[in-house]
């Protein structure tokens, strides 16, 4: 065995420690400059291009972009979005991040490894501003897709917002950003008394538009939340949904608006002409934001219901702050505003229950077993799964009719929000196999025609009879007119 003496080992570990001290700071350093910003001139760029290692370097950085995108669209294909959809909204932004995030990693390790050999790099760190870029642009625009409802103008403003955050990063990469910051500052704008720089009302537009963008996204959780609680009232949850989207927003505007500069005692001049614009020309609409929130709270209507407004039936699709959604069931809807449900009368037909009374009539013959046909008529409308069991299907003689005793079998639907046409067919098919199979009769329609005072037609003897009286009298007169000739 070898043993190392204490001079020996002296300088050894003073070697390693500095070894272990340069790697760390060369790696601190290495970090730091990472994320710090660099100038990249025309002359950095356009002598890139005009060196082979420059060539080289592009070459990596494309190589680097494609690689890690097809990866990234490899990943997401291999484990997709789970049925369920519990976490959709954070899959949809792991989805969105995945591909910057490997770009990000991926351009690190390329950096390091092109500065072991001591050459200089230009798109190697342009690569890696744009792919912390783009993780920021992508986390917004995530923000943004959950925050909004889902629509043509929300896709138009995330395409424009993407655009204009990209080209905030070509002005703060090329350095001239604090030369337009200086600008806008000097740039005033005089709004009565009050004097604000351009730059002033630009970053509090900016603020105003964060902060309602979290409180909307905030409350759309909440919301989704609550709706999943099935432990709780529907109305109550869509009214909980309704107050704290309320709450979020104006707490949002409370809190955007001193970072604007704008004091809040104007809130007190705004809301003065907000009550005169209520008692003039918008009190329908402050009625019927007040009167969804009666209608959720008193329970009278919840979705799944079915209505008769106006002679117009369909269920609650959709209760919203201004009106109530209903859908026939053809398809059509119907959008009625609150105030109707509080001024006029409403039918609801599934207030204290969900299922409805429905019936249907059948003539059969009168030489028919009626017990036996109202049997048939009830185990039809057993058989099928959407007629309730309890109460069970009952059928009744209704009346007698010119051709045929009439019958109808009564059942209560359990899911009229289905429709009644497929189900009446279902059960007046089965009927009929039914009868046919016990020889019940579905009678038509017949007319007895009787013809009153018609007279006797003649016997033969009668005939005869006056057969002879015809040619008595024609014998009569022939003698006449002989005799008459004679004289």
């Amino acid at each position: 065995m070898l043993f190392l003496s204490a001079n020996t080992a002296k300088p050894v570990a003073e070697a390693a420690n500095h070894l272990l001290e340069s790697t760390g700071n060369g790696l601190k350093e290495f970090f730091f400059n990472l994320f710090a910003r660099n100038q990249f001139t025309s002359h950095l760029l356009e002598r890139s291009f005009s060196e082979p290692i420059g060539w080289l370097e592009i070459g990596i950085t494309v190589a680097l972009m494609i690689a890690t995108y097809y990866l990234s669209e490899f990943l997401i294909r291999k484990y997709p979005v789970l049925p369920d959809r519990k976490w959709a909204s954070a899959r949809h932004i792991a989805n969105r991040l995945l591909w910057p995030f490997l770009l990000l990693i991926c351009s690190i390790i390329a950096l390091y490894t092109w500065n072991l050999f001591e050459l200089r790099s230009v798109w190697l760190r342009l690569l890696i501003m744009a792919a912390r870029w783009m993780i920021l642009i992508r986390l917004v625009l995530s923000l943004v897709h959950a925050a909004l409802p889902r629509h043509k103008v929300t896709d138009w403003l995330e395409r424009f917002l993407s655009g204009t955050l990209w080209v905030c990063f070509v002005i703060w990469l090329s350095g001239i950003d604090d030369l337009l910051i200086g600008i806008l500052q000097d740039t005033k704008l005089s709004l009565g008394s009050i004097n604000l720089s351009v730059y002033t009302i630009l970053t509090g537009l900016l603020w105003v538009a964060v902060v309602l963008t979290f409180a909307m996204w905030l409350s759309r959780l909440i919301e989704g939340w609550l709706m999943k609680n099935h432990h709780m009232d529907m109305n109550l949850r869509i009214v909980m949904s309704k107050v704290v989207k309320a709450f979020l927003t104006v707490l949002a505007i409370l809190i955007a608006l001193p970072l604007v500069g704008i004091d809040l005692t104007v809130l007190s001049v705004f809301g003065g002409a907000l009550g005169v614009g209520i008692g003039f020309g918008l009190q329908k609409v402050a009625s019927n934001y007040i009167s969804g929130f009666i209608i959720l709270g008193d329970r009278s209507i919840r979705p799944g219901d079915r209505l008769t407004v106006n002679n117009f039936t369909g269920y609650v699709t959709k209760i919203t702050s201004r009106f109530v959604v209903l859908k026939s069931a053809a398809g059509g809807e119907a959008l009625i505003p609150n105030e109707t449900f509080i001024t006029s009368t409403v039918i609801n037909e599934s207030y204290t229950a969900k299922s409805l009374w429905q019936s249907i009539d059948v003539q059969v013959a009168y030489h028919t077993d009626l017990t036996l046909a109202m049997k048939i008529m009830e185990e039809a409308a057993k058989s099928q799964e959407r007629v309730q069991a309890d109460p069970s299907p009952k059928a009744f003689l209704i009346s007698f009719g010119d051709n045929g005793v009439n019958l109808r079998v009564g059942f209560w639907v359990k899911d009229p929000e289905n429709g009644f046409v497929g189900l009446f067919s279902a059960i007046l098919l089965d009927i009929w196999k039914r009868f046919n199979e016990s020889g019940i009769e579905f009678p038509f329609p017949q007319r007895e025609i009787r013809i009153l005072n018609e007279e006797r037609a003649p016997d033969n003897a009668a005939m005869i009879r006056a057969g002879m009286e015809v040619k008595k009298y024609t014998r009569s007169d022939k003698n006449f007119e002989a005799e008459h000739d004679d004289r």
